[in-house]
């Protein structure tokens, strides 16, 4: 049984619009400022950030492409590419035959920490200064509030 379509509103399209139209645009111009400052993509960014943000700089293949909402084949894709580069290495678990860790090397460590303060700084300058305090707060909310609803329905 094919369920029919609840049309957006007029408000609801447009609040719609506008949210995909920021997240397009300023994804792209945070991906040309890490290619242009830094020789990284945006997915070599994100990747790198999670896996600064654990201890050792290890992550299950698995539970990286999960976090970063990515299917298995883009993640498998993105690896090799990084390791190609000696930004990250493969390791087998010890564990278990079938899974692998994705680690951070010295050089993924030094690219992230010389590409942190000008993505910062990118953020800042087309993220933070347009916004008040209080919008910046406004904003958060409902979308971590977004996100939670996202979580509680996978």
């Amino acid at each position: 049984m094919d369920e029919q379509p609840q049309w957006l509103t007029p408000v609801e399209q447009d609040a719609w619009r506008s949210v995909i139209r920021m997240y397009e645009r300023l994804g792209a111009r945070l991906a040309r400022c890490l290619q242009s400052e830094s020789c990284l993509s945006g997915a070599d960014y994100a990747v790198l950030v999670k896996l600064t943000g654990v201890p050792d700089g290890r992550m299950r293949h698995v539970e990286l492409a999960r976090s970063l909402e990515w299917e298995k084949s883009r993640m498998s894709h993105q690896i090799s590419r990084m390791a190609k580069r000696g930004l990250v290495v493969r390791e087998e678990c010890p564990e278990d035959g079938r899974g692998a860790f994705v680690v951070i090397t010295e050089a993924g460590r030094e690219v992230i920490a010389e590409a942190a303060p000008r993505h910062a700084n990118a953020v800042r300058r087309l993220f933070i200064d347009p916004l008040t305090p209080g919008e910046l707060g406004t904003l958060a909310c409902p979308a971590d509030r977004i996100v939670e609803h996202m979580e509680k329905q996978s």
